[in-house]
């Protein structure tokens, strides 16, 4: 039976033997929401440990929460999770999506799809209503993520949701995408396990909407919500990636209502593609060069990424690296089968996303990722990788955590670039450098930053950027309030809404995620409750990582490079001064700073004293898991010697 706000069921289906099970969604919601929370509960009990990213054992899991099909809140978002082949080691992660295919599975009647096993030839799912149908996708398999999308929509009707993978996904390159409506990629390698399964393709489509418990109060925060963005709106010189006069334009996310600053625009066959956020810097800076100004080039190199289903966040990075090899002659065009003399140009993006779609020579190599690539050109080339990649799943640098500390914990302490946990400081960050450089209509000062560090992240120290002081306990704040976030689950670019834009008061509400959640499922629970249950899927996870070899202490690491290589001016694409508040708000450079590892350590010690976790393994404690409620959990990790 549904409850305010879900569906009421989850679909599991077996491809090995095409049975398929319904689970109650009550039995996870009121301990893990639904999104992550509820994907990470069904990947604990449901895949083992010793499981690996392409044995049919591993589970691809696709959720909503209680917030999808629900308009004006930003809130249509939806999660993939399974084990990854992204990262060293392979790990349980997760991708987070947008369009109107999480709602669309709602609207057939679920809260989440855990497919499990894999298909002698390939299918695709149709689910519609009651019925759950297993499809032969030979035709299908081989075809472009487009091509597949439209196939199927023609031949189901316009009012289905597609979710499909490209050629890239069938052959098994690690950092693989899959494809939904409205252009929205799912990362973190999924794609690939997918492909695995010989699954092309998800097709869902119902009428069944979700109810609120209390619709007037809910109709009254989607206005309070419509107003607040509307002034935030009136703010000058924020960034807006991928707008691009006279061929993008903005659009909105199915069911937002709010919007930001996405762009679209119509390209081959008439068909409508995304041009937004990090994609349209996965070419930018060599396409530029190569013609001396903007070009139509950089719009080719993120279809083609989409088409094959490659991961713009591996590809940007490994762009760049090549870039640099080519520059110190450790790298030719005979050497690679590619025309890396010709980078910035149609011919080099089109050579480089088939190699590695289909695993062709050196496209094999670099199939496997910059670091492993890295590796086999020999050690300078290993040097190299400081210059564009920040994680061990081979993703782009974003917001460095030699600029901001807390994110030294955010980076090691998750499986993938944790991007929707960076964004919370970077975004203060952002609205205070228009004021450091003293640029017109400024109006976010220190004195707001620190306002708004202690309202949100536990103390106004953590505005001080010289200082690894109080930046522990923010970043346990961010992850926790993030994955109530990524559960319920709302978008990334509008929440939190941690800034506002009215006269005397530029810091936001964090008790509105709680306040639309109560209004959605009638349950009254206040910002501390809901941050709880945050704290507790994070601990869900990080159980599953360490059940899954992640190491604990010696796990939690960074890159090597963030520990000895000094932060260069010009090195971070959104602050090329470097330039950070300090102490009492003093405008201060981070320019020539390091992640100095005795500090990082001592910073990781109070973090797992925070969480109540063991200082000396980083292993999570009986007395902490029973107060979460994972008593089910500690007996696990204990009969495997993992908990303290």
């Amino acid at each position: 039976m549904a409850e305010f706000g879900y569906a009421g069921e989850i679909l599991k289906v077996d491809l090995s033997d095409g049975n398929t099970t319904k689970l109650s969604t009550a039995d996870y919601a009121d301990r893990f929401l639904g999104g992550r929370g509820i994907a990470a509960k069904l990947y604990w009990d449901m895949v083992p440990p010793e499981t690996k990213a392409f044995d049919p054992e591993n589970c691809l899991i696709c959720t909503s929460g209680p917030v999808a099909g629900f308009s004006g809140l930003a809130g249509c978002r939806w999660q993939i999770c399974g084990k990854s082949p992204a990262g060293e080691p392979e790990a349980f992660s997760y991708a987070n999506l947008g369009g109107k295919w999480g709602s669309a599975l709602k609207y057939a009647g679920y809260d989440g799809l855990v497919v499990q096993g894999k298909s002698e030839k390939p299918v695709y799912l149709f689910i519609h209503d009651d019925t759950v149908e297993i499809r032969n996708a030979s035709l299908l398999w081989g075809e472009s993520s487009f091509n597949v999308s439209d196939s199927l929509s023609a031949e189901l009707g316009q009012g289905v949701s597609v979710l499909t993978i490209g050629p890239a996904a069938e052959n098994l390159v690690p950092f693989a995408t899959m494809l939904a409506d409205e252009g929205a990629s799912g990362s973190g390698g999924l794609g690939a396990v997918m492909g695995s399964k010989m699954l092309k393709a998800v097709v869902v489509a119902g009428n069944k909407r979700p109810k609120a418990a209390d619709p007037e109060r809910l109709q009254q925060l989607v206005q309070q919500l419509a107003d607040r963005v509307k002034q935030m709106k009136k703010v000058p010189n924020l960034p807006a990636p991928g707008v691009v006069p006279g061929i993008t334009r903005s659009e909105f996310c199915y069911g937002c209502g709010i919007g930001c600053y996405r762009q679209s625009y119509i390209g081959e066959k008439g068909r409508r593609f995304k041009f937004f956020c990090q994609a349209t810097d996965v070419y930018k800076e060599p396409a530029t060069k190569y013609f001396g100004e903007w070009n139509e080039v950089q719009l080719l190199a993120v279809r083609l990424c989409d088409r094959y289903g490659l991961d713009t966040a591996v590809m940007q990075p490994m762009i760049e690296w090549l870039i640099a090899c080519y520059r110190e002659g450790l790298l030719r065009d005979e050497d690679t089968g590619l025309p890396l003399s010709k980078v910035g140009s149609p011919e080099f993006i089109e050579a480089l996303t088939q190699k590695i779609t289909f695993r062709e020579g050196f496209g094999d190599i670099l199939a496997r990722g910059v670091i492993e690539a890295a590796e086999s050109v020999g050690e300078k080339a290993q040097e190299l990788i400081s210059e564009s990649v920040a994680t061990r799943a081979n993703e782009t640098k974003d917001y460095d955590p030699r600029l901001i500390l807390a994110h030294a914990l955010l980076y090691a302490t998750e499986p993938r670039r944790p991007i929707n946990q960076l964004h919370e400081i970077n975004m203060y960050m952002l609205l205070w450098l228009i004021t450091a450089r003293g640029e017109k209509d400024a109006f976010f000062t220190s004195e707001d930053f620190r306002n708004g560090a202690a309202k949100f992240w536990g103390s106004a120290i953590v505005a001080d950027f010289s200082t690894y002081e109080g930046k522990a306990l923010a970043a346990k704040k961010i992850q926790d309030r993030t994955y109530v976030k990524e559960s319920l689950i709302l978008c990334d670019l509008r929440w939190p809404i941690i800034w506002a834009y009215h006269p005397g008061n530029h810091i936001g509400d964090p008790t509105l995620e709680s306040q639309v959640f109560s209004a959605i499922t009638g349950k009254e629970v206040d910002e501390a409750g809901l941050n709880k249950i945050g704290e507790r899927i994070f601990n869900l996870q990080r159980a599953i990582l360490l059940r899954q070899g992640w190491g604990g202490r010696k796990g939690d690491r960074l890159l090597d490079y963030l520990h000895q290589k000094p932060l260069r001016e010009g090195e971070l694409f959104f602050n090329l001064d470097c330039l950070a508040p300090g102490k009492d708000g003093e405008v201060i450079s981070r320019k020539g700073a390091v992640v100095d590892r005795e500090e990082f350590e001592k910073m990781k010690s109070e973090y797992y004293e925070l969480r109540g976790w063991d200082v000396d393994s980083g292993l999570q404690t009986r007395a902490k898991l029973k107060e979460l409620q994972l008593e089910d959990v500690a007996r696990n990790l204990e009969k495997r010697g993992l908990l303290k």
